[in-house]
């Protein structure tokens, strides 16, 4: 029935990135967080171990980020000028400049069906599985599976949809904030040896870093970046970051 539909609130009306437009008010959890007492990457890591649904905001001056999380993830941004990965990369500019920062949570639904909104609308196509955002002149609908969760009064000046992905992709930082995540490592002798189970280097390797260890350096010596390895594997950049360093300091490793 339609009066048990609940209408959301705008958390920033009249904002110009789509995604900030659309993202309805919610009280902060974590409000005033700043680089002076907080390190970013810390709090991301805390967000994604606690599977956190939710969205950031960093404001500096006029100067404004949104970045979505479902599951602990970052999976959509937003900034002045640009969506993905680069708003993503504004955000924690932004931060390191002395922005503050706020994390509004949100329930799974609802970060679900905001996931898929980047810088472009599609052509609304209501299937019985639709998952998104249905954006009209006269205002939002969100949808869960074909079914209407919410309405919210944003608009877009046209018609137009952002289906959300059936599972959302994690955003990886740009090759200008994160250029080790991008490079190609070669296996050493040693690192060939730690994945060979009859070595002593292997116990060695094995007793430090366990099965995910040995994942992640199959995966290089296969010539996938951790960037990419982190895409497929659903694995966090920051819990891989430590590794690439230590596995270069032991010797198992070395840049291409």
């Amino acid at each position: 029935m339609a009066e048990l539909i609940p209408e959301l609130t705008p958390m920033f009306p009249g904002a110009s990135p789509f995604l900030a437009r659309f993202l309805p008010h919610s009280p902060p959890t974590y409000a005033g967080l700043n680089e002076s007492f907080c390190d970013l990457h810390a709090f991301l890591k805390y967000l994604h171990e606690h599977s956190w649904y939710g969205y950031l905001y960093a404001v500096l001056g006029d100067q404004t980020a949104y970045v979505l999380l479902f599951e602990g993830r970052t999976v959509t941004a937003a900034a002045a000028s640009a969506t993905g990965e680069q708003a993503l990369g504004e955000l924690l500019n932004l931060y390191e400049q002395g922005a503050s920062l706020s994390a509004h949570p949100l329930s799974p639904a609802y970060a679900h069906v905001l996931s898929g909104i980047g810088s472009r609308a599609w052509k609304f196509n209501l299937t019985e599985d639709f998952t998104g955002l249905h954006a009209r002149p006269t205002g939002a609908i969100f949808y869960v599976r074909g079914e209407i969760v919410a309405t919210l009064p944003a608009t877009l000046p046209y018609e137009g949809a952002f289906p959300a992905p059936l599972r959302p992709q994690t955003l990886i930082l740009p090759r200008s904030l994160a250029g080790w995540a991008h490079h190609h490592y070669n296996l050493t002798l040693r690192g060939r040896d730690g994945m060979n189970a009859i070595t002593d280097v292997y116990q060695v390797f094995r007793s430090e870093y366990g099965a995910p260890g040995i994942a992640f350096l199959r995966a290089l010596g296969e010539k996938l970046t951790p960037a990419e390895y982190a895409m497929r594997s659903d694995a966090a950049l920051h819990d891989l970051e430590p590794m690439v360093h230590s596995f270069l300091k032991t010797g198992y490793i070395r840049e291409v």
